[in-house]
């Protein structure tokens, strides 16, 4: 496990700027860093490789993800400010701009896509926590379940092969391995009945290898079987306690379905009118797509004991530093 000395959160909160300057410069910081880079670059290029364009993030929008009814949402608000007297909103995820850009521009892309999400003050606790934090993004027109379990399985195993070896002094007391593939496949449902309410936790700590989880209940975009109720969406899982790391789904593009499911899940229809539209004029293509959580991607690598440990400025829920 990596150890950072004191605590970025309590750095961050010092009256002494040589002392956090002293931790965001730390040895152990700085092979963080190092990892990550090599991570990132081996994430990307092997997207690029896929054929996948690269596409900038939006940051502020008028439209953006509910995050609602996803029973792992924690949200304590979602903030708002007026530009040029228009009412945007922070992105929380960019699938309602994934959507609109796979089904009228390029059908194969990723976002390195920053996500602002106030999560509520006592999940600083979970030690895994963020409300700023950076997901790799991907969508796929005309793509499935299986496509994306496929490029991030592919992703994840060329990011550990690249610092498995040459990196691995910066990860002190343990050592990585390459995962298997594919990935095992489980049903929520199944894992329920095995766990109980706590299955998320209990699977997380008892697996070896990253297991994708399939069928949980969620927002108006993840595509649901209405004849036999499952849910067309995953998350992936990773082993040591790190939990989920992925999370993605098909797409609905049906008009009806997507008003049914919005007024079911009490959301206001003016907020994703542009969707609407979209759907409304049979404009939206089948896909699939998936956000993957740079931050617990890379804490779960470095064995970090918190998720703040690998950003250079920790933005742990209810703590507000001056930098």
């Amino acid at each position: 496990m990596l150890d950072h000395g004191p605590r970025m959160e309590e750095l961050l909160l010092t009256d002494d700027p040589g002392a956090l300057v002293q931790g965001i410069a730390a040895k152990e910081k700085r092979g963080t860093f190092v990892l990550q880079t090599e991570l990132l670059s081996a994430m990307t290029n092997t997207l690029v490789k896929k054929g996948f364009k690269w596409i900038l993030p939006t940051v502020l929008a008028k439209s953006t993800d509910p995050l609602w009814p996803d029973p792992g949402a924690g949200i304590e608000m979602r903030p708002e400010l007026k530009i040029y007297g228009q009412k945007v909103r922070t992105m929380q995820s960019m699938i309602l701009h994934k959507i609109a850009l796979a089904s009228l521009g390029p059908e194969k892309f990723f976002i390195l896509s920053p996500n602002v999400r106030i999560e509520k003050r006592e999940r600083a606790s979970t030690r895994m926590h963020l409300y700023e934090f950076t997901q790799l993004e991907i969508e796929i027109a005309h793509g499935t379940m299986r496509d994306v379990f496929t490029t991030f399985e592919d992703v994840i195993v060329a990011a550990i092969t690249a610092v498995k070896e040459p990196l691995q002094r910066f990860i002190p007391g343990r050592e990585l391995s390459v995962p298997k593939t594919p990935f095992k496949v489980r049903p929520r449902t199944e894992l329920e009945k095995e766990y109980g309410r706590e299955w998320e936790n209990a699977l997380s700590k008892s697996i070896v290898d990253p297991v994708w989880v399939t069928n949980i209940p969620r927002e108006f975009y993840d595509y649901q079987d209405e004849t036999t109720g499952e849910w067309h969406n995953y998350d992936l899982f990773l082993p040591d306690g790190y939990g989920e790391v992925i999370s993605g789904a098909e797409r609905e593009r049906e008009y009806t379905k997507i008003l049914r499911k919005i007024d079911k899940d009490g959301l206001k229809k003016n907020e994703y009118s542009f969707l609407l539209r979209l759907a409304k004029d049979g404009l939206l293509k089948p896909m699939a797509g998936a956000g993957l959580g740079i931050e617990r991607f890379v804490a779960y690598i470095c064995a970090a004991k918190h998720i703040a440990d690998v950003q250079p400025f920790p933005r742990i829920p209810g703590l507000v530093p001056d930098l």
